[in-house]
């Protein structure tokens, strides 16, 4: 079998895609092979070359964005536009959440034409079929699950979100009276449901080892989702959320014992003071592993909006060391995003990835703003449209506001123009 990433940097072979992201990143290369050897950094892409990336400690924070299709709404054509809208943005990873009968099909079309890492998460595609051809999601086969996953990965995705901390003695705790909102991951409930209608085991908790060889087969990263993740402010850092991450600490250990390369999923909803300690502590119990956040978002109170109370969190998560980001849109907990939603919310979370990196003094982060700051200075107009973060909005904003002269906002008592007309007047000002 074919050695995945981790083996080969172990038996002192460096593959060149190892080289080539050490350099993107600016750091060392010795630094770069520890980092992977020891779990702190994951790469995505390495095997299918699908704009390879890494995500952890030292590395730029990264963000990702959610597309798919539902069971009510359901065309390949929108999917392949957000797409198109997640990579005008700038995202670094697309994952595909399509829960519809088509979902194939739309799959396909994302492992085509994505030209960053693609990741899936199995369990829908399991419980699609489970209900076309048993009638109810919750149906879930334990090998129609394995086969799912084998045949996802050998399609090409990069990286897949497992639900494995989701477990028998989690769920049989979870009765309504101690959280606000119970369990709000999809994959998390789809998961917990099967497990009380069929009284098994979790089947990738119970059978983790044949997970990480199929993983190993095909040297993809797995993702260790968060389903018992709060999704209230209120549910925040409970015991639901803290025992789930005491066992993906576990199987993040028994993972890399095997080669396989991880990441940590973390919680949704957290209030702003709480976020750090969040972070602190889950980095803590996985051996400071990538952590891959869905935000936080920080009040459950700002429906329409909710890609900005994510960027919030976010900026505070990053800054304590959370290394990739899923951005939230303007339809969170509204419905499904359209590709203008997508476009937003990719912006919003690139912004916190960056107020985030400046934070932790990543090399090049803050010379960016230093660009900015001198270009502004001198009303180079052209040059602050090349360093603008969304350059085509920035643009279209300054040609119906501004046209080519002045800024509207203040004319000729634009603070620059008047200090510099003082100064030409007299020399000590």
């Amino acid at each position: 079998m074919r050695m995945t990433l981790i083996e080969q940097l172990r038996n002192g072979r460096i593959p060149q895609v190892v080289k080539d992201l050490a350099g993107k990143e600016s750091v060392a290369l010795e630094d770069m092979c520890t980092k992977i050897t020891s779990g702190e950094v994951a790469v995505c892409g390495a095997r299918t070359g699908r704009g390879t990336m890494a995500v952890g400690a030292g590395m730029r924070t990264k963000v990702n964005a959610n597309i798919g299709a539902s069971t009510l709404v359901s065309s390949s054509e929108q999917e392949r536009k957000k797409l198109e809208a997640a990579l005008k943005a700038g995202t670094d990873a697309v994952m595909d959440l399509s829960l519809c009968d088509n979902l194939v099909e739309i799959r396909k079309m994302v492992l085509n034409e994505s030209t960053v890492p693609v990741g899936t998460v199995p369990v829908y595609e399991a419980a699609t079929v489970a209900r076309i051809r048993r009638g109810a999601v919750v149906r879930l086969d334990g090998e129609e699950f394995f086969d799912i996953i084998e045949r996802q990965l050998d399609e090409g995705v990069d990286f897949i979100t497992v639900h494995t901390g989701v477990v028998r003695r989690l769920m049989e705790a979870a009765d309504p009276g101690r959280r606000i909102e119970g369990i709000v991951s999809r994959g998390g409930a789809i998961t917990a449901a099967y497990m009380r209608v069929s009284g098994e085991e979790n089947p990738l908790y119970a059978q983790y080892d044949r997970l990480l060889e199929l993983t190993a087969k095909y040297d993809a990263v797995l993702s260790l989702g968060d389903g018992m993740r709060p999704g209230a402010i209120a549910d925040a850092a409970d015991y639901f959320e803290i025992s789930e991450q005491e066992i993906l600490g576990e199987l993040q250990q028994r993972a890399l014992a095997r080669g396989v390369m991880t990441m940590i999923e973390g919680p949704g909803h957290v209030p702003l003071h709480k976020v750090g300690a969040a972070v602190q502590r889950i980095k803590k119990l996985t051996a400071n592993a990538p952590l891959y956040l869905l935000g936080p978002i920080v009040t459950d109170v700002a429906p329409g909006y909710d890609h900005i109370t994510s960027a919030i969190g976010a900026s505070v998560a990053g800054m304590h060391g959370a290394d990739f980001i899923c951005y939230v849109t303007p339809a969170e907990h509204l419905g499904l995003p359209v590709a203008e939603d997508v476009y937003e919310g990719v912006i919003a979370s690139r912004i916190a990835a960056h107020v985030a990196d400046i934070a932790k003094g990543l090399p090049g982060a803050e010379l960016w703003d230093l660009e900015m700051s001198k270009a502004r200075k001198n009303l180079d107009w052209d040059k602050q449209m090349e360093l603008a973060l969304d350059p085509v909005k920035a643009m279209r904003m300054r040609s119906e506001r501004s046209q080519s002269g002045k800024c509207s906002m203040c004319g000729e008592y634009c603070a620059f123009v008047v200090l510099e007309e003082t100064r030409e007047k007299d020399p000590v000002v």
